[in-house]
């Protein structure tokens, strides 16, 4: 078994991406995005994890998380587990999700297809958490995380990207409380 993609050590950072099933963009909808800020701040306050960085794209989530409370592989499924339900109930009530039936037929094929599923698949099953054992790579792995809206094409400067921590490094507030990484020495 690959021991490159594991939560190993529970004292380190991790730079995790999560991927919607067919990298479906579902968040084009502010709506969808407060869901996931929602359940971060609960494991924040509830869970003991720390968020350092994140982004939230169209298809796809990049964070570097750490934790001084429960395991963080546990956290995660748990924030899964969570938001692949309340995000299906907010496509299924929302009134105005003209891609609806189509989103909702493709996440329930995808869970008919894996046997440890019952019938919805929101997220890809990886997550392939990298562990960042230095700041300098932490860095690395952040900037890689607020460029994601520039290479886009959604903004010129990733401060300009409300739904990300690139505010937070920037002199700004975020939309989410973090935890800064310390700065590089030769910044």
């Amino acid at each position: 078994m690959s021991r490159k993609y594991k939560f190993l050590d529970e004292g380190e950072k991790y730079f995790v991406t999560y991927t919607l099933i067919n990298w479906i963009d579902l968040f084009i909808r502010n709506e969808y995005k407060q869901i996931m800020l929602n359940s971060w701040q609960y494991c924040i306050d509830n869970k003991g994890m720390e968020l350092y960085g994140w982004v939230i794209m169209t298809s796809h989530i990049h964070m570097i998380i750490g934790s001084h409370g429960e395991y963080l592989k546990k956290i995660m499924q748990e924030m899964k587990q969570h938001t692949s339900k309340k995000l299906k109930e907010a496509i299924m009530s929302h009134w105005g999700e003209s891609r609806k039936e189509w989103m909702l037929e493709m996440m329930k094929q995808a869970g008919l297809r894996k046997s440890n599923c019952k019938d919805f698949q929101l997220w890809q099953h990886e997550s392939h958490p990298i562990e960042l054992p230095t700041l300098q790579i932490a860095h690395q792995k952040l900037d890689y995380i607020h460029d994601n809206p520039v290479r886009a094409g959604f903004v010129e400067k990733p401060e300009e990207y409300l739904y990300s921590s690139a505010r937070d490094y920037n002199g700004g507030k975020g939309l989410i409380e973090i935890c800064r990484l310390h700065p590089l020495i030769d910044e």
